[in-house]
């Protein structure tokens, strides 16, 4: 009989005395609670998590009306079927019933607008709650947060008249999510200063923080914090402590934090394969990738960008496959950023049409994707095939960034293709307003050199709005090499070496230049130059994976175990190219010495060794993917040529800056890139 009064008495609009309020609360409840009973009641909450909304309001109608939390039940179901729209007839519901001041059903509907980007119905929801409290600000916050707006977040919480430990949480993650790092640092010093002690979540948020700062001194007393605290055998903590260590370029510090944790889990297997493959150790990934596997964890998505990013580091396709393979069986090989990482390892280890058909597989495919695949054709040399996609990806919608660009300028680069390349670099700046880096000048200067535009070339990187490196100079003196321009290669070579004074590279094209030139005494020069500056040159060297097993050889190098083999393979091979009118190309030896000498050593060559090597290894038809690590010289891309269409093979050789198919007696550069 008391149930509509109490009802009444609770939720009318004008009682404003909490104790009043409180009471009559109470009284409600325990009334409510023997009419409808607790069965009743867990059933209702059942349906609700289990989504069905409808079949919940119709049949507990007549609780819900009598029991305003049983509304927060509902808004939980709409959270968990996604369903917005029911959520807002939800929220007109409990305001026509006289519950919109219920601070709970309030901060429920408040994470149900905030969790799905209605931020502004979150504002408004939460500017007229007239009892806001510490969760409300929190999950508005953690909504503006997620969905980017990090200065509204930041203004709710300087608003807040308190602040709890999850407040601080919710914003130094949000800071060091979105890589403002410094800002994130700063305010964990702020909480640290206000006498607050961080959780596992706290400083994990802040180690994320200083490795992306790369701030190796604040991690370290972070690390002593932590010790002192007992959170350094924290998962979240010792995963976030390894990471900053790895990122820092600590490897050791990592490994060791990553040795010292009591368990595991996928994480903490994650930031080690990451680090290692990020500090140059790919070798390493995969052999914890292995143990991880081993060991019964379940890899994801993030373990695989990882481990081929690892395998493209190495150009091992063998192992790339394999890895592949697993992806596929593992359900992850759909993801955007597994298939980013497929589309460049298959470049990398010189297998285009995979890298193609992993592009094809995704449905959803992102800006990083579409990028991954533009490089992938520059890197190929097909720079009409990168410009056609580009179009492409326009015409979906998507906004190329700056990597895109990037891609894009390198193909054009790679292609001889000036025209296209200087309207894209204006359709960068002026369209998309994409401010140029360094690395979009060099793909200019780099277009312009090697189409023979030296001035302009010249020009460009005087010009340019930020410092030149070594890079960018070193680009340009190649291209001097390329058109002989000894003169103008005389300037570049003095603001190369005033930067970089131990880099050997421009040392070695301009000593490339003069043996060009038969200028033998300046060659000499260049040479003394170097010993007096103790500047070593790199060795040229070629490899390839034969059955799952990487052979690498050096000029000259009689090491190998099938070297006679080679050798006497070698000398036929070339024999038969003579017949066919190959002529050595004597000035590709850039030492004075006599013919015969000049003649073994051009046969010599790394690149030429490894194919041999392959010609006697694999079965006949197979295709042959050779990598170097400089540049493939005049008279080795000559003969090579030669050599596929004696032995009817494909050969691909990717050299320090691109691949070259060899099909036919044909090179896919057009001997643009020589």
């Amino acid at each position: 009989m008391g149930g509509p009064f109490l009802r009444y008495l609770c939720f009318s609009p004008i009682i404003t005395n909490r104790r009043i309020y409180n009471t009559a609360s109470q009284l409600y409840c325990t009334t409510v609670s023997s009419i409808t009973g607790s069965k009743s009641r867990d059933e209702f909450i059942s349906l609700c998590s289990n989504g069905n909304l409808k079949e919940a309001f119709q049949r507990f109608r007549t609780e819900i009306w009598s029991d305003p939390p049983l509304f927060s039940h509902l808004v939980q179901g709409c959270i968990l079927l996604q369903s917005l729209s029911q959520g807002r007839q939800l929220h007109s519901l409990v305001i026509t019933s006289g519950c919109s001041a219920d601070r709970f059903i309030s901060n429920h509907l408040l994470n149900l607008y905030s969790k799905y980007g209605e931020l502004q119905a979150a504002m408004a929801l939460f500017n007229v709650m007239p009892r806001k409290n510490i969760m409300s600000s929190n999950i508005l916050i953690g909504g503006l947060i997620q969905n980017g707006h990090l200065d509204n977040a930041r203004k709710v919480f300087e608003k807040m008249p308190e602040r709890n430990l999850a407040t601080w949480n919710a914003l130094v993650t949000g800071f060091t999510q979105f890589e403002f790092n410094e800002e994130g640092l700063d305010l964990f010093s702020q909480m640290h200063g206000m006498g607050l002690f961080p959780d596992e979540f706290t400083l994990g948020s802040v180690l994320k923080g200083c490795a992306g700062l790369k701030a190796l001194n604040p991690g370290q007393q972070i690390h002593g914090y932590a010790t002192k605290s007992g959170f350094e055998c924290n998962l979240v903590v010792g995963s976030s402590l390894a990471h900053m260590y790895m990122k820092c370029g600590s490897m050791q510090d990592g490994e060791r934090v990553f040795k010292g944790m009591p368990v595991h889990n996928v994480v903490a297997c994650n930031t080690l394969i990451a680090g290692r493959a990020q500090n140059g150790c790919s070798e390493g990934a995969l052999d914890h990738f292995n143990l991880m596997r081993m060991a019964g964890f379940r890899p994801d998505k993030v373990t695989f960008v990882s481990v081929i990013s690892a395998c493209s580091e190495l150009v091992t396709l063998g192992q790339g496959q394999q890895v592949h393979a697993v992806a596929i069986k593992d359900g992850v090989d759909s993801s955007v950023s597994v298939l980013s990482s497929l589309v460049s390892m298959y470049s990398r280890c010189g297998c285009l049409e995979d890298s193609v058909r992993a592009f094809l597989e995704c449905e959803e495919a992102d800006v990083v994707l579409w990028s991954s695949m533009i490089a992938a054709f520059g890197f190929h040399g097909q720079g009409e095939e990168a410009i056609q996609l580009f179009e492409q990806m326009e015409k979906v919608g998507l906004e190329p960034n700056d990597v895109t660009f990037l891609s894009l300028l390198y193909a054009c680069s790679h292609s001889g293709l000036k025209k296209k390349g200087t309207e894209y670099f204006e359709l960068m700046v002026n369209q998309y307003k994409v401010k140029p880096r360094l690395e979009h000048y060099t793909c200019m200067v780099d277009l312009f050199g090697r189409c023979g535009c030296l001035e302009e070339a010249e020009a460009l990187v005087r010009s340019m709005p930020i410092k030149p490196d070594g890079i960018i100079w070193n680009t340009l003196l190649s291209a001097c090499k390329i058109h002989k321009n000894t003169e103008m290669a005389r300037r570049i070579s003095e603001d190369v070496l005033k930067l970089e004074p131990q880099d050997s590279a421009p040392y070695v094209l301009l000593s490339n230049i003069h043996a060009s030139a038969k200028s033998w005494g300046d060659v000499s020069n260049v040479r003394k130059a170097m010993r007096e500056r103790q500047v070593k040159k790199e060795p040229g060297v070629s490899w390839l994976e034969v059955k799952n097993q990487v052979h690498q050889f050096c000029m000259g190098d009689r090491s190998h175990p099938k070297w006679l083999e080679i050798d006497g393979y070698l000398k036929e091979l070339i024999s038969d190219m003579k017949e066919r009118g190959y002529v050595p190309d004597t000035n590709a030896v850039l030492h004075d010495m006599e013919f015969e000498e000049k003649e073994y050593s051009l046969a010599h060559h790394s690149e030429k060794l490894a194919i041999a090597f392959a010609l006697l290894s694999t079965p006949a038809g197979a295709p042959i993917r050779v990598m170097k690590n400089l540049r493939v010289c005049n008279d080795c891309h000559t003969a090579i040529k030669f050599i596929c269409e004696i032995t009817a093979r494909e050969i691909i050789v990717r050299d320090a800056s691109r691949f070259h198919h060899f099909k036919d007696g044909n090179c896919s550069c057009g001997d643009y890139w020589l």
